[in-house]
């Protein structure tokens, strides 16, 4: 009871203490002081660190440097976060030393048990070092689930799909088995157009080949100038015509929309029939009985 009553009456000095404050509120003035410049550290960085990856010098296309950019200012947050929070515990009276050295034994020891984490990690680094794909790529990427969508963000350990229909899609880099990027290369647009059998093929392969001069005019993200693969295939009451159209990548789809409005105003400017189905019907006419017949008294196929 004796040191109970010690201990409580040392604790009410020391709380009465005007030093005892004044070392509490210097040390409060000291964290924020430490967080101020942690965000100024942190606004500097993300400027230069985006500027030098945009500069001309680098050589750097502009997927690449945005995918670079976002990993790197993720790792200089990291840094400056770990940094700021030893300052705040050594300025709190903590040990530092000894708890890093802590920190080192239990990290080890929870690497044995993160496999995930650390292939997660390796995995990443690959990707980003061989540029599998990068910030604003359009990928479908194979993991347990089939995700198609948009590239937001590509880091050490996730990497962030957004699809078309807006959902974001975060995925550990170690489950991603196969990626199909659809941003590196030109992209092929494909229009099978069809047209009634009765109309003159050399006719029609001359009025596609004004509407792909034209479409090469006025449409930029075509590259080459739109091709004739020819007669692809013969329908009910139809003849299916190739155009094959080669554009930037991820344009085709728009591409494909228009060239399809520009052939049909085509087609109708130069009275070209589009194919709907027909129905052939043959009627058979009644035999007239012969004077022989009418004698003998014979029936005839349709006679009463």
């Amino acid at each position: 009871m004796e040191t109970v009553t010690r201990l409580w009456e040392e604790l009410m000095d020391k709380v009465a203490s005007v030093d005892f404050w004044a070392m509490i509120g210097f040390a409060v003035l000291k964290i924020i002081v430490i967080l101020i410049l942690a965000r100024i550290v942190l606004k500097i960085a993300d400027v230069a660190i985006a500027r030098a990856l945009s500069h001309k010098a680098m050589r750097m296309d502009e997927r690449r440097g945005n995918t670079l950019t976002k990993l790197l200012i993720n790792v200089v947050r990291y840094v400056v976060y770990f940094l700021v929070g030893l300052t705040i515990l050594n300025n709190l009276g903590l040990d530092v030393t000894t708890l890093i050295a802590g920190a080192g034994v239990a990290g080890l020891a929870i690497g044995f048990g993160a496999q995930s984490l650390v292939k997660d990690v390796i995995t990443g680094f690959f990707i980003i070092f061989e540029d599998q794909f990068g910030v604003g790529d359009y990928v479908m990427v194979n993991t347990n689930n089939q995700v198609v969508g948009t590239v937001m963000e590509v880091g050490l350990r996730i990497t962030k799909v957004r699809a078309y229909t807006g959902e974001v899609h975060i995925i550990p880099n170690g489950q991603i088995n196969q990626v199909t990027n659809y941003s590196k290369a030109n992209s092929l647009a494909v229009l099978d157009l069809s047209v009634a059998k009765e109309e003159d093929l050399g006719r029609v392969y001359q009025v596609l080949e004004q509407v792909g001069k034209q479409a090469k005019e006025e449409i930029d993200t075509i590259l080459e100038e739109p091709a004739i693969a020819g007669l692809q295939m013969f329908g009910a009451s139809d003849m299916v015509i190739r155009m094959t159209v080669e554009c930037k990548p991820m344009e085709h789809y728009g591409v494909m929309r228009q060239m399809r409005k520009m052939v049909k105003e085509a087609f109708d400017r130069e009275g070209i029939e589009i194919p709907y189905p027909k129905q052939v019907n043959y009627f058979m006419s009644a035999e007239l009985p012969t004077e022989a017949q009418q004698a003998s008294g014979q029936k005839v196929a349709g006679q009463a």
